[in-house]
């Protein structure tokens, strides 16, 4: 019976027995030759070592803060430069409160490369920014906290 059944599945699959048995035969020998080919392999894996998946989240390379108070035009290369090294900048415009287009074209060219470098921009006060770089947030919330809260606990 199960000779039947193996023709019908042989005839159902339309491989003769002949081309069968010739696969059949091949594909031992290409078998053999495959082994014989292959170096052995001992368990040598026991001395291997193994390295730890475990990350230092503390490296070398900390976060910068700059602080910056441009007193001409040309100070302001100084500043997109420190963001192109994605540190973040504080500018302090007060120093230039008694030129206000100089002040104007500080402000104009800050804001302008904080755009092209993908950064972001947080009035801080009147004279008084945050510059970060794209990979540093800035939370826009703490200038509320600090107005609906006292500064210290003790001030409350």
């Amino acid at each position: 019976m199960s000779e039947g059944f193996i023709k019908k599945f042989k005839d159902w699959m339309s491989i003769d027995e002949e081309e069968y048995d010739g696969e059949e035969e091949g594909y031992e020998g290409i078998q053999e030759e495959q082994d014989q080919d292959e170096p052995k392999l001992e368990a040598a894996n026991s001395h291997v070592t193994r390295s730890s998946k475990v990350v230092n989240i503390h490296t070398n390379s900390q976060m910068k803060v700059v602080i910056a108070e441009p007193k001409k035009y040309d100070d302001v290369t100084i500043i997109a430069d420190h963001l192109r090294q994605r540190r973040a900048v504080i500018v302090n415009l007060e120093g230039v409160e008694e030129e206000p287009e100089l002040k104007k074209s500080i402000y104009y060219f800050i804001s302008g490369a904080v755009y092209i470098l993908d950064g972001s921009m947080q009035k801080v006060s009147k004279s008084i920014f945050i510059l970060a770089p794209n990979n540093v947030d800035i939370d826009a919330n703490i200038k509320k906290e600090l107005e609906s809260k006292a500064f210290f606990p003790w001030q409350k």
